[in-house]
């Protein structure tokens, strides 16, 4: 693929990750090329889930691969995406983040989750999500509306998870 590029991802604290993204008025090369860059970019990470706000364009693209490292890539896209209908069951999952590097903590989240999103052409999509599926686009999602997984947790963890993330960032300048 020609002229895909690797973006710097954001990391706490930086205030663009608190914006609520924008919806996308249409699915344009634009937007294509933003999200090529973005799987580009979650797998050098290397991440499974990656949205737009997080390489600094509050828009509401996502995306995410939930292959296995021995699998094929399966990339999905996400454009606009909407939660329509949630089961009420959810069960702790411990997630992780790009944009807070080496923190892992248990969030409760929903088993399955209805979905409608456009695809990487543009065409609507409704369809069920469970498992890791729906624990990680609930999470990307929660990214559009200016949420990172550590606001679930306690003050205490959240600062300390911060702290963790700029001690380390300073180490790798």
């Amino acid at each position: 693929m020609k002229g895909m590029s690797i973006r710097a991802i954001l990391t706490v604290p930086n205030p663009i990750l608190k914006q609520v993204s924008k919806p996308v008025a249409k699915v344009t090369d634009e937007i294509r090329a933003l999200m090529d860059d973005m799987l580009e970019t979650m797998y050098d990470a290397p991440g499974i889930g990656l949205a737009a706000v997080q390489v600094g364009e509050p828009v509401n693209v996502i995306v995410m691969d939930l292959a296995k490292n021995e699998d094929e890539p399966a990339p999905m896209y996400f454009v606009n995406p909407e939660i329509l209908e949630m089961n009420e069951e959810e069960k702790p999952y411990e997630e992780g983040c790009l944009s807070v590097p080496d923190v892992y903590d248990e969030i409760d989240r929903s088993v399955r989750v209805k979905l409608k999103y456009l695809d990487y052409h543009g065409k609507e999509v409704v369809e069920w999500a469970e498992g890791l599926y729906a624990v990680c686009i609930q999470h990307e999602m929660d990214h559009l509306k200016g949420v990172l997984f550590i606001d679930y947790l306690s003050r205490l963890k959240r600062t300390r998870a911060v702290k963790k993330v700029q001690k380390n960032e300073k180490l790798k300048a």
